[in-house]
């Protein structure tokens, strides 16, 4: 599992990272894991539970750094230790999403931390294999957010790519056509809400699932943005999708960048994105894996056994 953390600005780094990055080198002994350090960013590898203690620790030790010019080895020690006797580190965060239905809770220590991401940070991409949950936890959190009124609306976007399959013209009103590309987002939301509480709630446009291209020319206040199947978009549709950001708002951002049905010759916008914004402050970028896959068992084997599609092909999946 791949973990990049955005350091507040308020941070003393050295102080963080204690001389000649003592500190780092002491959380990456103690959890086996890879960090790398370049200006205002880490980049945390290695097994997702390891990756999610060693995160703990720094965000931990980002905190003392903000108030003080020095952050004692002794302390670094003690927040290692914390993590270290917290050897299951199951999910303690419940995300309740509305008054019926049951509490969503993380399977894996790499969906907690995207549950974290999502909530802590104001812009969060979510990259992963099928199965792993990450447009169901998005909606989950946007649920749980708007259930405490720190929203007002959420919006769940989707490009309208054919999967490897031309559908051809398809028959019924504007709202017909589109259903089929939109239809997983209603589906975790079914899972969550009864029938009537959706249906109330779109009503009243606290609710609304569109194709990204009704994005164009908005801009959304006190939202959860929500943009699935975010490696079918161009560079310029997620920038499009991206600047629609207002006050008070989220943006999730999910896709598998092994599965990319665009064009031969076509850039993905969610690679693109992730690229070129990875270090900014306030932006997460959590990775998922086939750990964190929690469909039935045999979707892992599938993912395993298909793995990558070789490079020079179209990479297209279902």
């Amino acid at each position: 599992m791949e973990l990049v953390i955005t350091l507040d600005s308020l941070v003393n780094r050295l102080a963080m990272f204690g001389s000649a990055d003592r500190h780092l080198k002491l959380i990456r002994d103690a959890f086996g894991v890879r960090i790398f350090a370049r200006d205002s960013t880490l980049k945390l590898e290695g097994q997702s539970g390891s990756v999610s203690r060693a995160a703990a620790v720094i965000e931990r030790l980002q905190e003392v750094a903000k108030r003080r010019s020095h952050v004692d080895e002794e302390e670094v020690a003690q927040a290692i230790a914390a993590e270290v006797g917290n050897t299951h580190h199951s999910p303690a965060g419940r995300l309740e999403v509305s008054p019926r239905g049951a509490p969503v809770t993380a399977k894996t220590d790499g969906q907690q931390l995207y549950i974290d991401a999502m909530l802590e940070r104001d812009l969060t991409f979510c990259l992963g294999p099928a199965g792993t949950g990450k447009t169901y936890l998005a909606v989950a959190v946007a649920l749980s957010l708007l259930k405490q009124h720190r929203i007002k609306r959420i919006v769940l976007a989707r490009p309208a790519v054919e999967a490897g399959e031309k559908l051809g013209y398809l028959p019924g009103d504007l709202q017909a056509k589109v259903n089929p590309y939109l239809r997983p987002l209603f589906d975790a939301m079914h899972d969550m809400m009864d029938f009537d509480q959706i249906r109330r709630l779109m009503a009243n446009d606290v609710i609304e699932v569109i194709p990204l291209a009704f994005m164009r020319g908005r801009t959304l206040n006190h939202a959860a943005i929500i943009l699935d199947e975010a490696q079918n978009t161009t560079v310029q549709q997620m920038l499009m999708f991206l600047t629609r950001m207002g006050q008070s708002s989220k943006m999730i951002v999910t896709g598998d960048d092994s599965q990319v049905d665009l064009a031969e010759g076509q850039t993905s916008g969610l690679s693109d994105a992730v690229r070129r914004l990875g270090a900014i402050e306030g932006i997460a970028v959590v990775k998922l894996t086939q750990q964190d896959i929690v469909r039935h068992r045999l979707v892992t084997h599938i993912v395993d056994a298909y793995g990558a599609p070789p490079k020079g092909r179209d990479k297209r999946g279902t």
